[in-house]
């Protein structure tokens, strides 16, 4: 059985016209492609192994129906509040994992902040607690940038940035 960490690996989600869609992790990627819905593009060199057979873990797959991609809007989610802050604490600016992160309304909940995308960042628990019930301006902390909702723009950028780290996603993001 392969190691939690290579599942949640990230894979490049290609329509079926090659334009990349999304990203999804390893284990989702796996499932599609061995359902028949999608066909892996590029692989890696690690292996996932089952009961009966062996398979190389996808790095790029491509939907084998073309799919109609409505307006790109995401959920709100902690999830994707991470993803667009690029796991990173927006007052201090370090790089965390997602398991030493929370989320921190800049305008209080208390002060009728609500939970909006234009209302929660990315933060480390140290700057949570000292950031409190205020606003960042009255606890002296500044965002490294103002928060915004999950656009198209934002999900090919975050494309971009995991690309650099895959060399095989290369040539199927426009740069």
């Amino acid at each position: 059985m392969p190691s939690l960490d290579r599942l949640h690996q990230p894979v490049l989600v290609l329509n079926a016209s090659y334009e990349p869609i999304n990203v999804c992790a390893a284990r989702r990627a796996l499932v599609l492609v061995l359902k028949g819905v999608a066909r892996a593009e590029e692989s890696s060199y690690l292996m996932v192994h089952g009961h009966r057979n062996s398979l190389p873990l996808p790095s790029v797959i491509r939907l084998l129906e073309y799919r109609r991609i409505p307006q790109q809007t995401r959920a709100l989610s902690r999830k994707n509040i991470l993803m667009r802050d690029r796991y990173t604490c927006q007052y201090c600016h370090r790089a965390l994992p997602s398991t030493e992160l929370t989320l921190d309304h800049v305008m209080p909940r208390s002060r009728k902040g609500d939970s909006s995308w234009e209302n929660l960042v990315a933060c480390c628990v140290g700057c949570n607690n000292r950031k409190g019930n205020r606003t960042p301006e009255e606890a002296g902390m500044k965002l490294a940038k103002q928060p915004r909702s999950f656009s198209l723009h934002t999900s090919r950028h975050l494309m971009r940035m995991l690309g650099h780290t895959d060399d095989q996603w290369r040539k199927y993001l426009f740069y």
